[in-house]
């Protein structure tokens, strides 16, 4: 498969939250991909008519049809005869990635698949990473493919932290950290000089297209991409140059988001899920010696910088992005 360049790309969960960057940014990439195709459920295909008729202008074909249909995900894989293979299934939707990949593997054409990675890096370390509660879902579709997938090549996109979600503060969770603009308040963990490394939406989109562009570079690692790699404090810092005022900050004890973390699990809360991830960066589970940005050819040039990350988080942030 050296030779090999995708030209038949079929996505999943293509218009959920993450999915929408990285269809956009596969319908106009340069140089562009013949054929493209978007697998949706009826009641997405309704509900969001109008963003997928402006991607139809762009080139892109729809398969409607129910993900957890067997039947529905065969045929798509023989109407679309898709080499490459996308997945951007939200964190509810990642236990029917197993019968994805399952048929991949038994379907003619499908050479590549990207599973739904785009995050933390669940394989960080050998000690905490395989007990962490948020991994195990993804955990459970590492296993399969490596223990089923012979013929399809696999790629990994690890993202870290989303900037653009992770600057929001969580309703009844602010201690676990975030920014609030309208009023000037910021939440950091400990003394907010732990650096995370983070990608912003559209750059998920980005490194995306860069890994389709590189199949030779990607095939079968999982890479790990990062638009930036700042402190709390830095983000702090940006915030109060672009606001030109002095914000109030309060800074949390790494144990006492520990212990909201124990609590709400015990309780079966699934807000837990924010202060185990929140925790985990902060841990350093972002951090690399190196990423894998230059591999797949992208420079930091390329890439959103964190003074234009706090400028569109200040006017409006992702809530307001259009695809």
């Amino acid at each position: 498969m050296t030779s090999f360049a995708p030209s038949r790309i079929l996505i999943f969960g293509g218009t959920g939250t993450i999915g929408s960057y990285i269809t956009a940014s596969i319908l106009r990439a340069i140089p562009s991909f013949p054929h493209v195709y978007l697998f949706t459920s009826p009641g997405t295909f309704e509900k969001k008519a109008s963003l997928i008729s402006k991607w139809k202008s762009e080139g892109l074909s729809v398969i409607v049809g129910d993900l957890t249909n067997s039947a529905d995900i065969n045929n798509a894989y023989v109407t679309s005869g898709a080499d490459t293979v996308i997945s951007a299934v939200g964190r509810g939707g990642l236990q029917h990635q197993i019968e994805l990949l399952r048929l991949a593997e038994e379907s003619q054409t499908v050479k590549w698949f990207l599973p739904s990675e785009y995050g933390t890096d669940i394989e960080h370390n050998t000690d905490k990473s395989p007990k962490e509660k948020p991994h195990q879902l993804k955990l459970k579709v590492r296993k399969y493919i490596r223990e089923n997938l012979k013929k399809v090549k696999v790629t990994y996109v690890v993202t870290g932290p989303y900037f653009d979600m992770w600057v929001d503060t969580q309703p009844g969770l602010e201690i676990v950290g975030g920014f609030k603009p309208d009023e000037k308040k910021a939440w950091v963990i400990d003394d907010g000089e732990g650096k995370v490394g983070f990608c912003t939406m559209w750059d998920v989109g980005k490194f995306v297209v860069a890994t389709l562009h590189h199949p030779e570079q990607s095939f079968s690692k999982a890479l790990k991409v990062q638009s930036f790699v700042v402190t709390p404090n830095q983000v702090l810092a940006e915030y109060e140059k672009q606001t030109g005022a002095k914000w109030e900050v309060t800074k949390t004890p790494l144990e006492e988001v520990k212990a909201l973390e124990a609590k709400l699990w015990s309780e079966g809360n699934p807000k837990a899920t924010s202060p185990t991830l929140r925790r985990i960066w902060a841990e350093g589970g972002t951090l690399y010696e190196k990423n894998d940005n230059e591999l797949i050819g992208v420079k930091d040039e390329d890439l959103e910088s964190l003074e234009h990350a706090v400028n569109h988080a200040l006017s409006g942030g992702y809530k307001t992005d259009t695809f």
